[in-house]
């Protein structure tokens, strides 16, 4: 225990006292188990396609079932975020991964395997619009792009972490072994959430101020009753209101048009995220002709250049409002965008890893430092009571885009290949090319958000307030 003690004293000081420090892990903790599958998928490509002898693109629809899926479910997650004890669903949902991940691991067919990656989507959607709802309840306004980067590297180091264990099982263990490993450091999230994460208060009591030793407990979580009761104070009401409710907070959210700019704008990019993290082994094997211990050190760092973007693009974007900008949250992933497209280009047109290596690691951390004040941004233009939801429309456009990409960067790739055999790395690479060009437009799609994002930012204050004021007074709980 001594050993330990240095590292966590610097790391607690490094995000803001042993308080905050359990909230971004544990947060962190949970993007990192749901991505971890995606690169295990990416990682267990070769094993997968001759277990059940199958092409690229039907290997791109066991990524794309997950994601497509969990685009259906998101709304109803999104508006139960907005309405229950976050923390508990948190919990269930984090249980239902593992039950998905170990069924997964017993296929014994590619529809089988199919069938338990569709499960696997349900649970995931719920894991957006929490977090989002959460994190705005836990940090300050003013360091949410901040702390937003240090959470969304969970979902990197979980990404780098799947490719690599995918990668080391693969060459030890039958490939099942992988998704059985998930499911049990999935378990015992769900257990690390229910004894460290406390459920905040809405609106922002319960936000953790930096150095906090402990973090404010509004709702104890606790796995009885109800897991869908809605929480005290906000009614129930009849299903045909409830309804009508959930539609009108949607109309709502949609007609900001700062959030549409947003949700496409992020959208796009987990578009090509999605398509990279599936294929980038079989691409780097294929293209670059290296070893699993080269491929090893090459994931490593990448994963290292994108946990830096993540850190990097967040500060970089509070620091710019500290100091008078208060465009930086669309400023900062609009430059990012640009500049991760134009330097992933000449990495793919070598055929020296030494050479396409710094493009990569530059383009990789260009690519990650754009989505913390993006996510930021969401939050800022919209109330608390609504954060579930307004998650849950941008995640539905994302998780869209999640879905189709392993199977369009896969069917590009099979016929930009021609008659070259499926897996040809020449098709890979022109079709990492071609999906280069809606990434680059990208930078364009969301500067168009600058003449907004203040107005709406102003409007959801103005709103949050009056909300506030009068369920203070008694007249209405804010939904």
């Amino acid at each position: 225990m001594t050993v330990l003690r240095a590292p966590v004293a610097r790391l607690e000081s490094a995000l803001g006292g042993p308080a905050r420090t359990r909230v971004v892990v544990l947060l962190a903790a949970v993007l990192a188990t749901s991505s971890a599958d995606m690169g295990m998928i990416g990682a267990l490509a070769r094993e997968l396609e001759a277990a059940f002898q199958i092409s690229q693109a039907k290997f791109g629809l066991l990524a794309t079932a997950s994601s497509g899926i969990g685009a259906l479910v998101t709304v109803p997650m999104g508006a139960l975020a907005d309405h229950v004890p976050r923390t508990r669903l948190l919990i269930y949902t984090i249980v239902l991964w593992s039950i998905a991940l170990l069924f997964s691991g017993a296929a014994g067919s590619y529809a089988w395997l199919l069938a338990s990656r569709l499960a696997l989507g349900g649970a995931i959607a719920a894991s957006g619009p929490l977090l989002a709802s959460l994190l705005g309840d836990y940090i300050p306004v003013d360091e949410r792009a901040k702390v937003y980067g240090w959470i969304l590297s969970g979902e990197l180091v979980g990404a780098g972490l799947g490719l690599l264990a995918g990668g080391a099982i693969a060459t030890v263990l039958p490939w099942r072994y992988g998704f059985w490993l998930l499911a049990v450091l999935g378990l015992g999230l769900a257990a690390a959430v229910l004894r460290w994460l406390p459920e905040p208060a809405r609106g922002g009591a319960s936000r953790v101020v930096a150095g906090a030793q402990t973090v404010p407990d509004s709702t104890p979580v606790s796995l009885r009753g109800n897991p869908f009761r809605r929480e005290e104070g906000r009614g129930s009401g009849d299903l045909r209101r409830e309804s009508r409710a959930l539609w009108e907070a949607f109309v709502f959210i949609l007609r900001i048009r700062t959030v549409r700019i947003l949700v496409v704008s992020s959208s796009i990019g987990y578009f090509f995220f999605a398509g990279l993290r599936t294929f980038t082994i079989v691409f780097v094997q294929g293209w670059f002709r290296v070893n699993t211990r080269e491929i090893t050190l090459l994931v490593l760092a990448v994963g290292a250049a994108a946990l830096a973007g993540t850190m990097l693009g967040g500060r970089m974007a509070d620091q710019f409002l500290a100091r008078g900008h208060p465009n930086a949250r669309i400023i900062v992933p609009a430059l990012t965008y640009t500049a991760a497209a134009l330097l992933f280009a000449p990495g793919l047109l070598t055929r020296s890893v030494l050479v396409a290596l710094p493009f990569f690691l530059l383009g990789t951390t260009m690519l990650a430092a754009a989505n913390p004040p993006l996510d930021a941004a969401r939050l800022d233009i919209v109330t608390p009571w609504l954060w579930g939801r307004a998650e849950s429309a941008r995640t539905v456009l994302r998780l869209v885009a999640e879905a189709i990409a392993p199977l369009s960067f896969g069917l590009l790739a099979d016929w930009l290949g021609g008659s070259r055999k499926a897996g040809n790395a020449a098709g890979l690479r022109d079709a990492f090319l071609l999906m280069l060009v809606p990434l680059l437009a990208n930078g364009l799609i969301t500067l168009w958000a600058r003449r907004s994002y203040v107005p709406d930012m102003q409007a959801a204050e103005a709103e949050a307030a009056e909300a506030e004021a009068a369920r203070r007074r008694g007249d209405v709980a804010p939904t």
